[in-house]
């Protein structure tokens, strides 16, 4: 049991995500978790009012199975097969984050000051929350595929976008903790 209550090293899960997408390329199949608000909006009748849903979604729901699966998976794991929700980060890394006014760096995986309900009262977390939210929808539209989409299911089936994608990926993260993050905080 102490097994499943750890994190699963990367020889157990790496190895477990290549046996998925082979599977999903035998199948014919393509991953991506961005691609189901699509399906979505095609469900609801978007196509009646932009020609760009107007598609067959019935071909994708098999991957709103993927979205409930990764949710109730994700609430499993979070809050019954997790012994300390501490994250293991450098104490110089806690202390520049306590710096920048996140209290609960190293102890919790989300900061409190930006995910907890009390977020949606403060006017300038609530903004970056929507414009973030923002920026990484229209990312993702733009990159035709978000994160997952490009990083796991593109580079498994050796597509170049989805490697210039990934390098974007990297880039903008690093120009976001080193350059923004601080201006922002």
């Amino acid at each position: 049991m102490e097994f499943i209550l750890e994190p699963w090293p990367w020889y157990v899960a790496g190895p477990l995500i290549a046996l998925v997408m082979f599977l999903l390329i035998f199948m014919g199949k393509k991953f991506g978790m961005s691609s189901n608000l699509e399906t979505m909006c095609s469900m609801c009748g978007a196509g009646k009012q932009s020609d760009y849903f107007n598609i067959d979604w019935r071909s994708s729901s098999w991957n709103l199975v993927v979205v409930i699966g990764a949710a109730i998976g994700g609430f499993v794991a979070a809050h019954l097969l997790s012994n300390d929700t501490a994250v293991a980060i450098a104490t110089e890394t806690v202390a520049e984050l306590e710096n920048l006014g996140f209290k609960s760096a190293g102890n919790a995986y989300l900061p409190e000051q930006l995910f907890g309900f009390e977020a949606l009262n403060n006017f300038k977390s609530l903004s970056i929350l929507i414009i973030g939210g923002l920026l990484i929808g229209f990312g993702a539209r733009y990159a035709a595929g978000c994160t997952s989409g490009h990083a796991i299911s593109g580079l498994s089936n050796l597509q170049l976008p989805s490697l210039i994608a990934v390098i974007g990926f990297f880039i903008g993260g690093l120009v976001m903790v080193h350059l923004l993050f601080p201006i922002i905080f």
